[in-house]
Order: structure tokens, then sequence, then C-alpha cells
């Protein structure tokens, strides 16, 4: 699942499944409401907004009972929302701010859909992109590591933090027991610290 970064091309090229980022296309409109308050901007977002209704629904089901109700309540909303930016497509110059909108989601409607005929599939990947968060606010921070040694490890720390709250561990904690048993560790022994593997210390 990802947005329109070309260089994902060369991957859809090879046989990879793209899913587009529902979220993605909402933005477009969003960004065009925000800055005109554009009428059929705010009409689009009402389409994405019962989307999205559909998928709080669905978030704590199983993925066979998802697809289930997004085929049902899900697809309807979507098929009325191409047909809706098709018909505005027409009315509107090419290279406006609106063509540009509408053309993002039309131009990859089949990936942007296509979780509606997959229980597994999320509709957006603002998830990983809220994973991914602290690294894009510090990054500008980042160009002055020093060198390339010191840019290296810094991405093994970061790493390090995000995988532990993926597993659950405060990152603190986790940097503190790892740092103070790291010494005495046995070399076969190293991957026990890994953030999927790790238990805490009893003495800590």
């Amino acid at each position: 699942m990802c947005d329109d970064c070309s260089a994902y091309k060369m991957l859809f090229a090879q046989g990879i499944t793209e899913a587009g980022c529902l979220a993605h296309a909402r933005r477009k409109f969003y960004e065009l409401w925000a800055q005109h308050k554009s009428q059929i901007a705010e009409q689009a977002l009402d389409f994405f907004g019962r989307l999205y209704e559909v998928e709080r629904e669905v978030r704590d089901l199983s993925p066979d009972e998802r697809r289930r109700i997004r085929q049902q309540r899900g697809v309807p909303v979507a098929d009325a929302l191409h047909e809706w930016l098709r018909l505005h497509r027409q009315r509107v110059p090419d290279g406006s701010a609106t063509a540009k909108a509408i053309d993002y989601s039309l131009n990859r409607w089949a990936a942007l859909t296509r979780y509606l005929a997959d229980g597994d599939l999320p509709a957006d990947n603002n998830w990983v992109e809220n994973q991914i968060r602290p690294i894009a606010t510090g990054r500008k921070n980042w160009l002055f590591a020093g060198t390339l040694l010191a840019g290296q490890r810094a991405a093994v720390i970061m790493s390090l933090i995000q995988t532990a709250k993926l597993n659950g561990h405060d990152p603190y904690v986790y940097l503190r027991d790892v740092l103070t048993r790291l010494p005495t560790q046995r070399a076969r022994d190293l991957a026990d610290l890994l953030p999927h593997r790790w238990a805490h210390s009893i003495s800590q």
C-alpha cells in the first residue's frame, strides 16, 4: 500500500499488486477545500467521509466479515464517488487544482478501491505513516550527524526505538535494560536482546 511515489512503479511492473492509500486521495480534496473553500472539494470529502464511516465500523471485525460489509456498504459509496468524479472532471479545466485532485483519484481508482475486495487490506497507510512520523520530523536535524557512520548508527538506534514501540515496550526501559546487560551478554545470546525477543531482566 502506497501513495503515488514514482519509486514504486518498477515494483508494479514486476508483478507487485498496488493498493492505493485512500487518505492520500482524500487529502487532495481537503487541501483544496481548506485553501479555497471549494464546493466540489466539500462534496468529495462527504463521499470519503462515508467510506471512512464504514471503516470505523469494521475496524475490529474479522477479515471475512470486514470484506462482507465493505462489499455491502462501501462499494455502493465508492461507485457513486467514481461516477461523481468522472462527471465533475468534464466540468473543470485541465491543469486546475480541482482537475489535479480529481485526476489523482481517477488515475488510481483500481488501486484505491482494492481494499474493498480484501478484508486483510487497510483503506489507507496512515498507521505506517504515524510510525515513521518521528523520523520525518527529525530528518533535517540528522543532516548534521557528522559522518556517514554516525548517520548509520542513528538509523540503528531509531530502528530499535520504533521496533520496541511496535512490540509494546517503553523505549527508555528497553534501552536502559539492554545497555546495562550488553557488556556481560554472551555473543551467542545477543539476539535475545532484540525487541521482539527481549524479556525485562528481574534485577531492573
